[in-house]
């Protein structure tokens, strides 16, 4: 009996991501929306949850919204009551974005679901499996940026800081 062998060509690689990503993504952003936060909104308030309070401007890059996009998105949130804007001290040509107090218990509870439908959705990778997969994408991602920059253009998406 003849052996078939795996397709290993960069074009089949690039495929299979791109299907996987694109069925991890669909299900995480049906799963948002069920919270009633667009998948942009769950993005801003998952940032300012992480990481703190934000200048509006360095929002946009974590979470690849454009200007125009994450001034929208924080004055949709802003109206909803879920971030402040406010001044910085230092800089008041600068707006920094805070959740307010229900902006945090909003996105604690949905980050908390959305954690756990993750957790859900991958667990047929175990946690070596995971550690590995995470290993080999962040080893990709950083030899395409290099690629990229060597060619003099610029991905702004990095993986340099993840």
């Amino acid at each position: 009996m003849i052996e078939k062998r795996e397709n290993t060509k960069a074009v089949h690689v690039r495929l299979v991501l791109w299907k996987a990503y694109r069925s991890l993504f669909e299900a995480a952003n049906a799963q948002i929306k069920g919270l009633c936060l667009g998948d942009s909104d769950f993005r801003v308030l998952e940032a300012l949850f992480h990481k703190g309070p934000l200048p509006v401007n360095t929002i946009g890059p974590k979470v690849e919204l454009t200007p125009g996009s994450i001034s929208v998105a924080v004055d949709r949130l802003e109206k909803r009551g879920l971030v402040t804007r406010k001044l910085d001290p230092e800089d008041r040509r600068i707006h920094v974005v805070h959740l307010t107090t229900e902006g945090k218990a909003i996105i604690g509870k949905a980050f908390a679901y959305h954690e756990r439908e993750m957790e859900h959705l991958c667990r047929s990778l175990s946690r070596r499996e995971r550690s590995a997969l995470i290993a080999l994408l962040k080893k990709l991602g950083k030899s395409v940026e290099a690629e990229l920059q060597s060619r003099g253009k610029k991905w702004e998406g990095g993986m340099a800081n993840d």
